[in-house]
């Protein structure tokens, strides 16, 4: 059985990668052949003045043409067929995520969406897993995140049946090898190491901490001793629980018959069977800390991070859009806080200002950027100005709708092929979404009045619960941060059980 359909692009000449590599020659050699064969103008138009570009809309965002269905046993299935190139992708999203691991064992599901791939499968070890896969220019890739687990593949729709069999062995039957896990360990490790290299990613890692709590799952990090107990028993026994295929959604596009892919899909995945069971309850959420100014102490460096913010909220409030919105007057090239902090006051090398939103958890307000160690405090108190700012002052219509135009035009290029817009549709699914949340979302942005954004600022914004943290040279700006009006609490971020 057939899955894809003929390109019509060449005859095959030879065998295996040489044939794939002469004709994607071919190929590229007649695409310079046409650009080279375009006669150019002999003297091109006087350019324009900015002001005077007449600008398309921007086009419509439409939903391809796709199948949903469901499979005996639970598993969820999009299609989604695009001919443009002889070329398939698929993903499978996963019902898990690191926020469900036990606290004790805290990077088991990193180490499992890892050895997943790497470990190989049953029927197929990890070289030959791979051998198979480069010589069809083709990929398997797997990983685990936070709220969220998949496995995703891409290959030339003449090898789909082959490259689709291997991806389902990764899904279903992987071997976890022990050498495997104990490189994966050994590498984790080697980040745990470095993990206080990069000041941004102490600034974020820590300021996520303070807001969530050093123990909730979306902020606890892994260490020495929460990796070193994992073992493969606890892997295949994590993987069991949660690699059910009532808890995967599929999602295929690209060059192939919907009714041969669906007899494909039955037959390599119908048979899977599950175990009932209910899905675990997500971990609650508060702001643990509700304001304080707090410091990594960083001696050798010049410049400080900062970061200041308190809890966000989710993508199906009704503010959402209005907030969005918000984030577009703030950030970017003619944002406010680039404007005044960065290009008026000199203030920051970069600088944002960003309500987030999850989809079932809170994500986080955050402000902050980079600066010269004595532009640290100016920095936080320009910052809480324009926040406050934001909340108080009127918005100037102009203002409105570039913001609005920004977030619009930004919206369009999530949607730039069919394969993006699966993964959103997909996205909505495997969260309790409506399928036309684009739609919603998309109307209420052109929508969204003066009105609406000052009263999403003064309701979501909330100074009087901002959470400051800074990394730098303590020594040279403590008292400085004295001066913002709070005690300044150290934070230690020694590894525990390293050397150092």
């Amino acid at each position: 059985m057939k899955v894809f359909r003929s390109s019509g692009i060449g005859a095959q000449v030879g065998s295996g990668g040489r044939s794939r590599w002469r004709r994607w020659v071919a190929i590229a050699l007649l695409a310079v052949a046409i650009v080279l064969g375009v006669r150019q103008p002999a003297q091109a138009d006087t350019p324009k003045h900015y002001t005077e570009l007449q600008l398309p809309p921007p086009p419509e965002v439409k939903l391809p043409n796709y199948d949903r269905f469901q499979l005996a046993n639970g598993l969820l299935v999009y299609l989604v067929e695009d001919h443009e190139l002889p070329l398939v992708s698929g993903e499978a999203l996963i019902r898990v995520g690191d926020r469900l691991e036990p606290a004790e064992l805290t990077g088991l599901a990193s180490v499992v969406g890892t050895v997943l791939r790497s470990g190989g499968t049953v029927q197929h070890d990890a070289a030959t897993l791979d051998r198979l896969l480069e010589d069809r220019a083709a990929s398997i890739e797997a990983g685990i995140g936070t709220a969220s687990g998949s496995v995703s593949f891409d290959a030339l729709s003449e090898d789909l049946e082959s490259v689709f069999g291997w991806f389902t062995e990764v899904l279903r039957s992987p071997a976890f090898a022990q050498a495997k896990i104990d490189l994966t360990k050994t590498q984790i490790r080697g980040g745990i190491a470095r993990r206080n290299d990069d000041p941004d990613d102490i600034a974020s890692r820590e300021f996520d901490k303070l807001i969530y709590g050093s123990t909730s799952p979306y902020a606890r990090t892994v260490e020495y001793e929460t990796i070193a107990p994992i073992s493969r028993e606890a892997i295949v026994q994590f993987y069991q629980r949660h690699f059910q295929p009532q808890n995967v959604i599929l999602g295929i596009s690209g060059d192939f018959d919907r009714a041969a892919m669906r007899q494909l899909i039955e037959a390599k995945l119908g048979d899977w069977r599950g175990s009932a069971s209910e899905p675990p309850p997500l971990p609650a959420v508060a702001q643990v800390q509700t304001g304080g100014v707090f410091l990594v102490d960083r001696p050798q460096l010049t410049q400080s991070s900062v970061l200041m913010g308190h809890l966000g909220g989710l993508a199906n409030s009704a503010d959402y859009p209005a907030l969005m919105v918000m984030n577009d007057l703030l950030n970017g090239f003619g944002g406010r806080l680039f404007n005044e902090l960065r290009s008026r006051q000199g203030l920051a090398y970069s600088v944002y200002g960003y309500w987030g939103a999850n989809y079932d958890f809170p994500g986080l307000f955050r402000a902050g950027g980079q600066t010269r160690t004595d532009g640290t405090v100016p920095l936080i108190q320009g910052l809480r100005q324009e926040i406050q700012k934001l909340r108080e002052s009127p918005i100037d219509p102009q203002e409105l709708s570039f913001a609005k135009e920004s977030a619009l035009n930004s919206f369009i290029f999530r949607f730039a092929d069919p394969a993006q817009t699966l993964s959103r549709l997909m996205t909505y699914d495997y969260y309790g979404y409506p399928a036309d949340f684009i739609f919603r979302y998309q109307k209420a942005v052109q929508a969204t009045t003066v009105d609406d954004v000052q009263r999403a600022a003064k309701t979501y914004l909330q100074p009087d619960r901002l959470v400051t943290l800074v990394v730098g040279n303590g020594q040279e700006m403590r008292q400085a941060l004295s001066q913002l009006g709070e005690p300044v609490q150290a934070i230690d971020v020694t590894i525990p059980g390293s050397k150092a």
